[in-house]
């Protein structure tokens, strides 16, 4: 890590898609089989590398031909050996019945393009398979009727996601027009996307700069870590805006968009995001989730050209948080 006297930068030149954009799925994944997971079953290790797949599912896709080792079809016990090159062919989704569901929604603008969501904690973003339920898309489709349909029958309007326990600002396109114009944006990151953190610990420097690429943990595939395998190339910039005790609070500026991107960022820095449950400490403050809030989301619009930017304030219980700690 180098630094200067007014700024932190972590540099991860390391190997370089935004998990957070969301394109059509219907495309290829792939991995190279490690020598820690030689003699793993093949339907276990592509369940533990994706996000929201259940291994009956992963099962179906190998029954069905879609997953091949080495160019050839395998069934769904068959062992891998280290270097192993496997190949998903994701199919387009079965027909599925999502449901309109009258779930409170926050909207802060909404137009006959499009519509931005301050969304709360614990709300997730899209169904998943198996889970087609309580989620923001089912509230759109109750509250937009019309919603673009790039990303399919499951993510209907979702152009890019936050993660469930985190609160704040989302766009959601009700046209496959705007969608093509807000995604091609993030594309670009030419988004301006700032959240507010609250982090253990003293961050040294008023502001700075983590470059380092996230990929799965090898350890442990539901998790993402900084790595120079199989990773892609992320930045995310910080600015303290207060110390707090044994705290900081920060403003960070996502120029990609991986999954996890902050809370691993964080993690990585040893300054971990209060009450993540994945990458945080189990000490000191208990949140429901990351005290992370998705608060300046601004963009082009898609039909009138003009830049609209919107803010969203703290939740309460980050406001909480922050005034228990100041009055210390």
């Amino acid at each position: 890590m180098s630094k200067t006297q007014n700024e932190e930068q972590t540099n991860g030149d390391m190997s370089s898609h935004d998990d957070e954009l969301l394109l059509n799925d219907h495309d290829r994944m792939e991995w190279t089989v490690d020598a820690e997971h030689k003699k793993e079953r093949i339907d276990k290790y592509i369940t533990e590398s994706m996000d929201n797949v259940s291994r009956s599912q992963v099962q179906l896709w190998i029954g069905d031909g879609f997953v091949t080792v080495n160019g050839a079809k395998v069934k769904a016990n068959a062992k891998l050996s280290e270097g192993d090159l496997i190949e998903l062919r994701i199919p387009e989704p079965a027909t599925v019945e999502i449901i309109a569901e009258d779930i409170p929604l926050e909207v802060v603008y909404e137009d006959s393009d499009l519509i931005v969501i301050n969304k709360q904690r614990g709300l997730v973003v899209h169904p998943a398979p198996g889970h087609t339920s309580g989620t923001l898309v089912n509230a759109l489709m109750y509250h937009c009727k019309d919603l673009s349909g790039i990303n399919g029958e499951l993510r209907p309007g979702i152009v890019h996601r936050i993660d469930k326990d985190t609160s704040g600002l989302i766009m959601a396109a009700k046209n496959d027009r705007a969608h093509a114009s807000l995604a091609a944006q993030l594309k670009e990151h030419s988004v301006n996307r700032r959240y507010i953190a609250l982090v253990h610990g003293h961050l040294s420097h008023d502001q700075g700069t983590i470059d380092a690429p996230i990929g799965r943990d090898t350890n442990d595939r539901k998790m993402y870590t900084v790595t120079e395998r199989n990773s892609k190339h992320a930045v995310t910039h910080f600015t303290v805006t207060e110390r707090i005790n044994d705290y900081t609070l920060l403003e960070l500026k996502l120029e990609t968009g991986r999954t996890h991107q902050i809370r691993v960022h964080m993690k990585f820095i040893g300054h971990p995001l209060v009450g993540d449950p994945t990458y945080g400490r189990n000490k000191g403050i208990k949140m429901q989730g990351q005290a992370l809030h998705a608060a300046i989301l601004g963009f082009v619009h898609p039909t009138t050209g003009e830049y609209l930017e919107f803010t969203a304030p703290l939740p309460q219980d980050m406001e909480d948080v922050l005034a228990s700690l100041r009055s210390r």
